[in-house]
């Protein structure tokens, strides 16, 4: 079901006045173009020219564009389901900058840039999510128990040792150690840098689980470090193993210590950390919170060009070698990055940018959804969730019909958002946050539709650029159709051509026209002269490079003087060259011949089809010019700047 928009008396009002602004400058079949429309591509069109293009010259010039516009509408070309997807999807991509609320992103953008100023140390107790709704549930009422019991005096350490499945965490009582901003879901750094030291949080949802966060200390931001490293790895074993192990880095300690430069052989060497081994121990920039604390805190300390003393973390033993430092980035340089990442369907403030798009054209359209519908809706899936009998219900003719929403005085069926929720299946009490979740989509989806049509009824840039667009791919699949494929597919046309215009095409010095071969030896030479003549003329060439590949190459030519060395030798009396591939040592030519002029239309076949579509053209826009009607409004044109 379509859930696009009329906007109504509104937007009626809206077009009359535009009218009386923007007069029609001409009709071509029918259809109106608005002076505006028009001065847009002249003048587009003059800034492409070296010299401006006189007024009456482009008028003839514009005529036949919106001609052959008229020809691809008349032909059914916008009514393709393929052409349809193609203009929804660049109207969609047009607007999107015309909707995007610069100011709530500077916002969002400034939020980050605020933390990413500190680091707060910080630590979590933490529940993965599971497809099971009611696992999650109880996992959330757990950790709000927990949260009680250290709110209550309870050690959130040794809770964190006993129930958080955050293996790389737990194991230090939850610490995270420092973590930075960007590192992290948008919730859980939203939350963790909004606490005071010592703080512990209500349970906060993020894309991945569910978390009790205890805010500790906080620092300024130390930027980013990029280091090398050797690792050996020390995880599990014997005591005598362990000995060993630390033996080891021990002896490449004082190998690199007594010289440096043979830190990255020694890294290629004998370093476990394999992907980092082949770059000889380097790693990408960090920040804080990205590595185990150990490495994080020598990684920060050390100065650039210094190499540390063997450190153990819970993989084994590192030695870092200190390669440079930078600082936190400036809001202007974090500003291109953040944009990006908020524009990230992967990333949770990109739903909030949506969510305030939705009230923001919410409250411009004067929308407003059916809460009556909604509770019908609600009460059916909290019950039986999203199933088969959910679609089942809500298709028939009298449920689909039911308002859903209003844009302005338009209603919107309920059709429309069950038609998008097709193939759902959500159990309960999963289901009421998937249905909410389908509204908010549909909510917005149905806004941006009717937002688009202001834009095209109310922003004369956009309206230009969308049909400069539309009637260009019109005019491409026209002309693919009327010109291009004709002139190049239709071989028995194209000959005809050739035939009737032979006169036109001329050399002014002779050609050598054959097939030109070079074979490894006589043998195989004579073998292609006995094969070439039981092939047809027009497979035989194709044929030959498929049966003799890797013993001979065989092209067919059709060169002047002095073109090609060796068809100068064999063909027009030159003096003997060597062949460029030496496996190759016999060279002659099949039908060789010298001719004066083209034998046939392949022999100027690039220069016929040229010729032939410009025929093409000019028939195809007499029969244009023929077939639809044009008036156009010189009291209009002689207004155009």
């Amino acid at each position: 079901m379509k859930t696009k928009l009329l906007l109504g008396a509104g937007m009626g009002v809206c077009a009359l006045a535009w009218a009386a602004k923007d007069p029609v400058i001409m009709t071509v079949n029918g259809v109106d173009v608005p002076k505006s429309e028009f001065e847009y591509l002249y003048h587009k069109n003059s800034q492409q020219q070296l010299s401006p293009q006189p007024i009456d010259e482009y008028v003839e010039m514009f005529v036949n564009y919106r001609l052959k516009v008229a020809d691809a509408r008349n032909a059914g070309i916008d009514t393709t389901a393929a052409f349809r997807q193609e203009m929804a999807q660049y109207r969609h991509d047009l607007a999107a900058p015309y909707m995007a609320d610069s100011a709530y992103l500077e916002t969002l953008v400034e939020e980050a840039y605020d933390r990413s100023r500190r680091e707060v140390q910080t630590s979590h107790i933490m529940y993965f999510k599971s497809r099971n709704p009611e696992a999650d549930a109880a996992n959330i009422a757990t950790l709000d128990s927990l949260r009680g019991v250290v709110v209550s005096g309870g050690d959130f350490a040794e809770l964190a040792a006993r129930y958080s499945q955050d293996r790389s965490s737990r194991g230090r009582g939850g610490s995270m150690g420092y973590i930075s901003q960007g590192k992290f879901p948008y919730s859980f750094e939203k939350a963790a840098f909004a606490l005071q030291p010592g703080e512990v949080s209500e349970v906060v949802e993020s894309p991945v689980g569910y978390h009790l966060i205890k805010s500790g200390n906080q620092r300024p931001a130390r930027g980013q470090v990029r280091v090398s490293h050797i690792l050996v790895l020390d995880q599990e074993g014997t005591p005598e193993q362990a000995a060993e192990r630390k033996a080891r880095i021990d002896s490449i300690y004082n190998v690199v210590k007594a010289n440096p430069s043979k830190f990255e052989e020694m890294a290629m060497r004998y370093s476990d950390d394999k992907n980092s081994a082949r770059q000889g121990g380097l790693l990408q920039w960090f920040g804080s919170g990205v590595m185990v604390e150990e490495f994080d805190s020598v990684a920060f300390a050390l100065p650039v060009g210094q190499i540390s003393e063997p450190v153990r973390t819970a993989y084994g033993w590192h030695i870092l070698n200190k390669i440079d430092r930078k600082d936190p980035p400036t809001l202007q340089e974090m500003k291109p990055g953040e944009l990006a990442r908020i524009g990230n369907p992967q990333d949770e403030r990109f739903e909030l940018v949506k969510k305030h798009q939705t009230e923001q054209l919410a409250a411009k359209h004067k929308a407003s959804l059916n809460q009556a519908t909604l509770g019908t809706l609600r009460e059916y899936v909290a019950t039986n969730g999203i199933d088969s009998l959910f679609y089942v219900n809500f298709s028939t003719p009298d449920r689909s019909s039911m308002e859903l929403m209003k844009v302005g005085r338009t209603p919107v069926a309920l059709g429309g958002l069950i038609e998008m929720m097709h193939g759902t299946r959500v159990a309960a009490p999963g289901a009421s946050k998937a249905l909410e979740s389908a509204v908010g989509a549909f909510e917005n989806k149905t806004l941006v539709e009717a937002e688009e049509e202001w834009l095209e009824a109310n922003n004369a840039d956009y309206r230009n650029l969308l049909h400069e667009y539309t009637n260009g791919s019109l005019l491409y699949e026209a002309s693919v159709k009327n010109v291009w494929d004709k002139a190049s597919k239709d071989a028995e046309g194209l000959q005809d051509y050739f035939d009737a215009n032979r006169k036109d095409y001329s050399w002014t010095e002779p050609r050598a026209k054959g097939v030109l071969v070079q074979a490894k030896n006589d043998s195989i030479a004579q073998d292609i002269v006995r094969r070439y003549a039981e092939l047809p003329a027009d497979e035989a060439v194709a044929t030959l490079k498929k049966e003799y590949k890797g013993e001979a190459t065989i092209d067919r030519i059709l060169v002047a003087q002095g073109q090609n060395p060796m068809v100068d030798n064999l063909m027009f009396g030159a003096g003997e060259v060597n062949s460029p591939n030496a496996n190759y040592s016999v060279c002659f030519m099949i039908d060789g011949r010298i001719i004066d002029a083209p034998e046939d239309v392949n022999d100027v076949r690039g220069q016929v089809t040229s010729d032939y579509q410009e025929a093409l053209e000019t028939e195809w826009i007499s029969n244009l010019r023929a077939k639809y009607p044009v008036v156009i409004n010189q009291k209009v044109l002689k207004k155009v700047k």
